[in-house]
């Protein structure tokens, strides 16, 4: 419920960092909880879709491109003009598996370390955009690999089958 406040405005409106209003291919873009905006070492943002269809990194097809591309382009023009920080400075990427299921995109300072931001979890973007230009359904047939701590309920899920 929190993703749709902040989509709606009626919380945080005033931590936007850049909007796209567009309701296929817009999103809005907040400091991430973790970042407590005092100093750019470990930046931290997240661009939230306005479409609440898409959940995750599964859902995405070519169709969903032109939404990818501006969360990119503007994300990145965004940080630059508010923080300061260049492109060629920061990581973006999506999670798999998500923390929670409506499509966003993380923002983080290259040299932070962020949580997730390892192979095992981060998805580039702009691999994600290149995947669905060459095939538009990439993420629907590909194997991801993916990290689960053990008080995950995903675990538990998975041991419940036989599955780890």
């Amino acid at each position: 419920q929190w993703v749709y406040n902040i989509l709606e405005k009626k919380a945080e409106a005033d931590r936007i960092v850049h909007e796209n209003p567009d309701p296929r291919n817009g999103f809005v873009l907040v400091p991430d909880f973790k970042w407590n905006q005092n100093q750019l070492d470990d930046l931290y943002l997240i661009a939230l879709v306005h479409r609440r269809e898409v959940k995750s990194l599964r859902d995405l097809t070519a169709e969903h491109l032109p939404l990818l591309r501006n969360i990119l382009q503007e994300g990145k023009e965004a940080v630059a003009k508010r923080f300061g920080v260049p492109a060629s400075q920061l990581r973006i990427y999506l999670h798999y598996q998500p923390s929670y299921y409506h499509l966003h995109v993380h923002f983080t300072a290259l040299g932070y370390d962020a949580p997730g931001s390892s192979v095992e979890r981060a998805h580039l973007l702009a691999d994600v955009i290149d995947n669905l230009a060459m095939d538009s359904t990439y993420y629907q047939k590909r194997a991801l690999t993916f990290a689960l701590r053990a008080d995950e309920l995903l675990f538990k899920k998975f041991q419940e089958v036989g599955r780890v």
